[in-house]
């Protein structure tokens, strides 16, 4: 079994079904976590050194953090509607509430925080849609928390890729402090499957294949991308989505392209 395929497991008391942590996963910046919360059910935390992003993947729910309390939010009730989440970003060291209003699906997106930002709401309107890529390399892309919004590490983005596509294609990477030309980011992939018996394919490699692993991917696993290009392949009848969480040493994204197959972008 690879080392970074980690699947999801049945609920726990505050309904955690999956988790990375630093120590999980053996590097510094990103932790990752999935609940899946029943109507009523209540989620009770604190940041502690960690900013945090939580992301609303389907469902509605009660955020409070201190005084401030976001009501019912959420409109997404599957992943797979394709409209922008609510997502609530909050600093390291402070308590929070989730309490659902719905059945509900919770992402918990984390990186060491420096105490710079306040609480906030990012609402659907403010995220950014965009497409990359042309034929059986297009995807959908919504920026929950790109760098160009307020963070300290995070950098937080989920992607549609339509049935039969390729995604993170051509192969990239960001594992060299080399800026401008590329950034050291470790991440995180969340995928869900529609319809959800399916599966996907992922792998992880690096120039001199020290690491090399391609993964089956099914509906609420998650891959863990420590260096190394990480493309991502979905088969004819199956559509992918996944939650990126990506941080590092510095917030920028800028990658590199595996150089035997940059050509797919210079044709």
């Amino acid at each position: 079994m690879t080392s970074l395929l980690v699947r999801p497991q049945h609920p726990d008391a505050q309904g955690k079904v999956l988790e990375v942590t630093p120590q999980s996963a053996g590097w510094e910046h990103v932790g990752f976590r999935v609940h899946q919360l029943a109507k009523g059910q209540r989620l009770e935390a604190n940041t502690e050194g960690r900013e945090h992003c939580l992301v609303l993947l389907s469902g509605r729910a009660t955020v409070s953090c201190g005084e401030q309390r976001w009501e019912d939010i959420g409109q997404r009730m599957d992943i797979f509607e394709k409209v922008p989440p609510y997502a609530v970003y909050l600093p390291d060291g402070v308590s929070y509430g989730v309490e659902a209003t719905t059945d509900m699906e919770l992402a918990v997106c984390s990186a060491p925080g420096h105490g710079n930002h306040a609480p906030r709401l990012i609402a659907p309107d403010q995220i950014k849609r965009s497409t990359r890529g042309s034929g059986t390399n297009t995807r959908h892309i919504q920026d929950i928390l790109p760098e160009t919004e307020p963070a300290d590490g995070l950098l937080v983005v989920e992607v549609y890729t339509p049935a039969g596509n390729w995604s993170s294609y051509p192969p990239h990477k960001h594992d060299v402090d080399n800026l401008p030309e590329e950034s050291i980011l470790e991440e995180t992939y969340y995928h869900r499957l529609n319809p959800a018996q399916g599966f996907a394919f992922q792998r992880v490699y690096t120039d001199d294949r020290s690491l090399d692993e391609t993964m089956a991917v099914e509906n609420g696993c998650c891959v863990m991308v420590p260096r190394g290009y990480h493309p991502v392949g979905t088969p004819h009848g199956y559509e992918l989505y996944y939650l990126n969480v990506m941080a590092g040493p510095k917030r920028n994204w800028k990658f590199q392209n595996d150089p035997a197959h940059e050509w797919i972008v210079k044709q």
